[in-house]
């Protein structure tokens, strides 16, 4: 027995190791080099632009933080800003990268005509001459001045997690959603015309897992041990991928709508780009921002099939696990309500006492909790039948789970249900004061199909 206690000590200090050497494994433990900035998955496609024949010489005075965010702080208050403060440099390099545009020095115009005055009165001063000798090069003018600015930073748009715990192990996970928009727009100088506005958002993903463990070695020692990671996606880099594709956007809408007809050279060259514009505003036509750049709406059919396990809670002991399945088909009444109809096989069995299978119908209304959103939670309830060898037996039921959309027609689905029995009797013996039922747990799929036009 001393052995065994022995041999168990070590073990979980094996396993107590080994997870502490799995998190300093992921530590960065050296110094890294500075490096080139990063680019977001616009900056290729703004580079890859169909040339134009000529540039247009854009002026950017102010294209600033408008949303007053403050970073959330989870002790007292925080002044640092939520959005990066120099977002009119972001904008002047997307419109750089795209070679379209020619921009000019309009932030900081006050500092350029101080040091060319600086240059005259210089030049003046050492030629000996009454006149400033050669005249500087006259200043570029904007035909467009670029306005807009960051316009919305909201946080928390989506949060979530999932976690378990079993005999001292336990996992978590969690998730934030927070979004910014970004608005652009072109004025010409010579009217003073807006001649384009777009607008572009985009979320930043936080993520945190965590796991923990311990075990209580004896009745005075505690093992435990922990390990875990957060992931932030990096603010300025949203802010640049919305800035670049609010560029792009600019360029692809004004060549649709002729604004710059006398630079392109050839408008061919911009056929496959304008394509796959439309089609990208036309799957964001479907969407429903609801607080998400994710929602998204289902169809209004579904047939899903789900594989389950089950376990009877009756009047005998030692109830075994076993496993069926059922299938089906639901319609959605609304937005949020649907209608299913399914038909399944369960198995009762009690070791060595009982085992008995079953056919079972249910009708169910559902109720999904975010139906705009890729995973959403979902409860039901209904009434069902379960045709068994000797007689039909009537009972209720409800139950829950999650739903995550992996494509716009199919979800895979994890559930619980617990049937609520009318007799006493789906054992074939009839004792106590309480009605046989019995739980499951199952994993499915869900195949979308039909309309998506539900009515709220």
């Amino acid at each position: 027995m001393k052995t065994y206690h022995q041999i168990k000590q070590a073990s979980l200090c094996l396993v107590s190791l080994f997870l502490v050497g799995c998190t300093l494994f992921s530590i960065p433990t050296e110094r890294e080099k500075s490096t080139m900035g990063e680019i977001t998955r616009y900056t290729p496609e703004i580079r890859n632009l169909p040339a134009p024949k000529d540039r247009i010489v854009v002026g950017v005075y102010k294209f600033r933080d408008q949303t007053g965010q403050y970073k959330a702080a989870e002790n007292g208050a925080s002044w640092s800003t939520a959005v990066p403060q120099g977002t009119t440099t972001i904008l002047l390099k997307a419109l750089e990268d795209s070679r379209w545009f020619k921009p000019i020095e309009r932030e900081n115009i006050g500092n350029l005509l101080n040091e060319r005055q600086i240059i005259r009165s210089t030049r003046k001063e050492y030629s000996g001459k009454e006149d400033d000798g050669p005249s500087l090069p006259p200043l570029l003018f904007a035909g467009i001045i670029l306005e807009g600015g960051v316009v919305s930073y909201d946080t928390n748009v989506m949060t979530g997690g999932v976690g378990a715990r079993y005999f001292g192990l336990g996992a978590s996970a969690q998730y934030r959603q927070d979004r910014i928009t970004v608005y652009l727009r072109a004025v010409s100088t010579s009217t003073g015309e807006i001649v384009k506005t777009v607008y572009t958002s985009k979320t930043i993903l936080s993520t945190s897992v965590n796991g923990n463990f311990f075990r209580f070695i004896d009745t005075e020692r505690l093992l435990e041990s922990d390990i875990g990671f957060t992931q932030n996606e990096p603010v300025h880099l949203a802010v640049t991928e919305a800035i670049e594709k609010a560029v792009m956007s600019l360029i692809v809408e004004g060549v649709q709508d002729k604004l710059w007809d006398n630079k392109l050279k050839d408008p061919n060259d911009f056929n496959a780009v304008i394509a796959a514009y439309n089609s990208e505003k036309k799957v964001n036509a479907e969407r429903f921002a609801e607080g998400s750049a994710h929602a998204i709406q289902r169809p209004r059919n579904a047939i899903f099939g789900y594989g389950e396990a089950y376990q009877l809670k009756g009047d005998y002991t030692g109830s075994r696990t076993t496993f069926g399945g059922k299938i089906g088909y639901k319609r959605f009444l609304t937005d949020h309500l649907n209608a299913e109809l399914n038909g399944g096989v369960v198995t009762m069995e009690n070791t060595g006492i009982l085992k008995r299978s079953g056919i079972t119908s249910e009708f169910n209304l559902e109720y999904l909790m975010m139906p705009r959103y890729k995973f959403s939670p979902f409860i039901y309830a209904g009434a069902g039948m379960m045709m068994l060898p000797d007689d039909v037996r009537y009972k209720a039921q409800l139950g829950g789970g999650l739903e995550y959309l992996m494509s716009r027609s199919l979800a895979v689905r994890l559930m619980t249900q617990y049937d609520l029995g009318f007799t006493d009797d789906w054992d074939a013996m009839a004792q106590g004061s309480r009605n046989d039922h019995g739980v499951r747990v199952g994993v499915g799929l869900n195949l979308y199909f039909g309309n998506k036009k539900i009515k709220k």
